[in-house]
């Protein structure tokens, strides 16, 4: 499990330069060369990008006057700890008794368990 995790601002960022919608972040990547669709672009913004180019990452900064470490900024990763339940014990039992027994279908009144007379 990853020990680090980042936080994507771009959109406060965005709104810090009154923008509030992303199709105004568009034309301003256009400028810088970096030509990418509606969907494209409302992903970068509301999303955290797994991978991002280095030509996209350099006209974000160029277009919204920032720098990369505005944009992304590292923290250490949340680890989830199971919470232990109030008053139950932990399981000792193999996996093997732990699942169900198979059910069994019987037709009512029938005389030997299993062969259905």
């Amino acid at each position: 499990m990853p020990t680090l995790d980042f936080d994507w601002n771009l959109r406060r960022i965005m709104a810090d330069h009154g923008m509030f919608q992303t199709t105004e972040l568009q034309p301003l990547l256009k400028q810088h060369g970096v030509t990418l669709s509606r969907e494209q672009v409302f992903r970068l913004v509301t999303q955290k990008p797994q991978r991002l180019s280095m030509d996209v990452l350099m006209a974000l900064c160029a277009a919204l006057s920032c720098h990369p470490g505005d944009l992304i900024q590292t923290r250490p990763a949340e680890t989830i700890v199971p919470k232990k339940a109030v008053g139950v014990e932990p399981t000792r039992a193999s996996i093997g008794d732990l699942r169900p027994h198979p059910a069994r279908i019987r037709r009512p009144g029938s005389g030997t368990p299993g062969t259905g007379r």
